[in-house]
């Protein structure tokens, strides 16, 4: 049985939501799969954009400023998001497997920025701080018990960010996601290259984990827009919240709907974690999927009825968001 969003949602899932005043000033960190496409809606919305990334510039985008530098330097830092209303933390380590000791330092330097530029800061975050919630769909209330490193860490940055806010060091907005699907999104855990190549083409889709267990997928332009809410939203500063979310349903059922837009026939096949850890023997990265796969061995649906009730803003139809997609 599928797990979808209610009707509620599908009625507003249209509603662009607050966006920027004319003209302010917003600063995206990370310009990866999340960053560009937020850059992207946030000038399209009126705003003037930099987008910040170590690496060079990438393709021109009308009203983004593309500036490089190493988010830790706090000269750069200072340059980039003097005169901004809101700075958006998208950024993360590009080694999957190494991100103890690397994401920290990253991250306080772009929080310490926000909060000397005097802008509110935006973070973007995933579930794994919840480790293996004990009921599901599960919501922003739900205890936070990482079941992982990687969760753990998670946990206490988001903890740390938090308490910032209360301290009145900075004001804060955490918009969670679950895993990603949609244009220009090639870095995700189930869609990847071979298993969007699949969708196309037809063929065997491997996932990680228990393909028949319930499981939520965040759609890329979603989780834009609602970062860009969380922005400039008034009522949003202050605590996490879960970004709407376009499926809410198992695996195969959400892979076997992409296979039917495309016009082709799919096979499905769950990977077990025991072949995880083994090649985890000899891959780091390997090793750090195999630490995550839990969340596809348990039902992992997100609820994300707050977001919707609060900003009237909910996830982009699934049939929408699929030929989308695969368009792209």
């Amino acid at each position: 049985m599928a797990l979808e969003h209610d009707v509620a949602s599908s009625k507003i899932a249209s509603n662009s939501g607050p966006g920027p005043r004319q003209g302010e000033l917003h600063v995206v960190v990370g310009a990866g799969q999340i960053g560009t496409q937020l850059a992207r809606l946030l000038a399209e919305r009126g705003a003037r954009v930099r987008l910040l990334r170590r690496g060079p510039a990438g393709p021109a985008i009308p009203g983004v400023e593309w500036l490089r530098g190493d988010a830790k330097d706090e000269a750069f830092m200072d340059r980039a998001c003097a005169g901004a209303v809101a700075v958006y933390n998208c950024a993360n380590p590009s080694d999957y497997a190494g991100w103890a000791g690397v994401i920290e330092p990253l991250y306080r330097a772009i929080w310490a920025a926000a909060a000397r530029a005097g802008a509110r800061l935006v973070q973007l975050d995933n579930l794994y701080a919840y480790g293996k919630p004990p009921t599901a769909p599960f919501d922003e209330a739900t205890p936070e018990r990482p079941c992982s490193s990687k969760g753990e860490l998670r946990r206490e940055l988001s903890q740390e960010l938090l308490a910032m806010h209360r301290r009145g060091e900075l004001e804060v907005a955490i918009g969670r996601a679950s895993d990603f699907f949609g244009p220009d999104t090639p870095n995700a855990a189930v869609f990847r290259p071979d298993v969007l190549k699949a969708l196309r083409e037809g063929g065997t889709a491997y996932i990680f984990g228990d393909p028949d267990m319930p499981h939520a997928y965040t759609y890329s332009p979603d989780v834009a827009r609602g970062l860009m809410v969380l922005g400039c939203d008034p009522r949003a500063p202050g605590r996490v919240w879960h970004l709407p979310t376009a499926a809410k349903l198992r695996t195969r059922e959400l892979l076997e709907r992409f296979a039917e837009a495309a016009g082709v026939r799919l096979r499905v096949w769950g990977i077990p974690g025991w072949v995880l850890r083994v090649l985890g023997t000899v891959s780091s990265l390997m090793r750090a999927v195999a630490e995550m796969t839990y969340q596809f061995e348990v039902p992992y649906v997100l609820d994300d009825g707050d977001f919707r009730r609060t900003f009237g803003v909910g996830a982009t139809p699934l049939d929408e968001a699929i030929a989308t997609t695969l368009a792209a």
